[in-house]
């Protein structure tokens, strides 16, 4: 069964850390990727598709008028994937989705909002190195070159220089996990990288359904919220570190100052 109950912030953390043993290495490097979400019943849906659903024409038009009235310097290469993790950072619909290789910075999007505190939230936990086991021949081969497990902008740029070539390179769907470039402290601070689907009307959920092997879905029980919020917040993983800024600053002052109540929400 890929969706598990945690029980307990101990429980929790050995469901999260589950297979990060690599004995080859003599090491621990876990080969997931985590996204946190505050409701257990979100659907891993993109920007994009809560935008227009399956009508998906808009892609070119978001991301052609996004580089046209964006400044040039702001990508580092006038590529199509350096433009859309520079969108998708900034709020711009995209197919792209966030992920972090940290667990610790999941479980804080799990539980950053006090409004969500009544209901279970989620982790989702997906293997890349597993996912990329379904890429084309192309990307595999370029994964094998660079002896990597994820993509970076700049090697997915050599395979497919437009997102039509990327979505014409193989017949069937498939996922590819790209870290972004370093914008910023935000993208560093909270160790991110990203998802895209070959088919931009799909929906993440429906590939995972098809490889059920790659993933797990880690329940997070509305009664252990507030416990994991608080030992989150005094391991320093909040808004002021994950947003740096004054935007940051406010934001986790704000939660941190709500008082609770003794129903346990602020």
């Amino acid at each position: 069964m890929n969706e598990i109950r945690a029980t307990g912030w101990a429980d929790l953390q050995e469901k999260l850390f589950e297979g990060a043993w690599m004995p080859e290495l003599h090491l621990f490097r876990s080969q997931y990727a985590f996204r946190g979400l505050s409701q257990a019943g979100y659907l891993l849906e993109t920007s994009l598709y809560r935008l227009c659903g399956r009508e998906t024409n808009l892609e070119r038009h978001l991301l052609r008028n996004f580089r046209k009235y964006a400044h040039r310097d702001v990508v580092e290469r006038d590529s199509v994937w350096h433009w859309l993790a520079v969108a998708q950072h900034h709020g711009l619909p995209t197919r792209l989705l966030d992920w972090t290789f940290s667990p610790f910075v999941a479980m804080h999007f799990a539980t950053n909002d006090i409004d969500k505190f009544d209901v279970d939230g989620a982790i989702w936990a997906v293997n890349y190195a597993q996912s990329h086991q379904h890429l084309p021949t192309a990307l595999k081969e370029m994964l094998c070159e660079e002896g990597s497990d994820v993509f970076t902008v700049e090697m997915l740029s050599q395979v497919s220089g437009t997102l039509t070539e990327f979505d014409t390179l193989s017949e069937d769907n498939f996922v590819v996990f790209f870290e972004p470039p370093s914008l910023d402290d935000r993208i560093v601070n909270q160790i991110a990288l990203f998802s895209v689907l070959s088919d931009p009307q799909a929906i993440f959920d429906d590939w995972l359904g098809k490889h059920p092997e790659v993933f797990r879905k880690i329940i997070v029980p509305a009664e252990l919220k507030w416990e994991i919020r608080d030992k989150l917040d005094q391991a320093n993983v909040n808004e002021r570190v994950l947003f740096p800024g004054l935007d940051g600053l406010s934001r986790w002052m704000k939660r941190r100052y709500q008082p609770r109540t003794p129903s346990g929400r602020g």
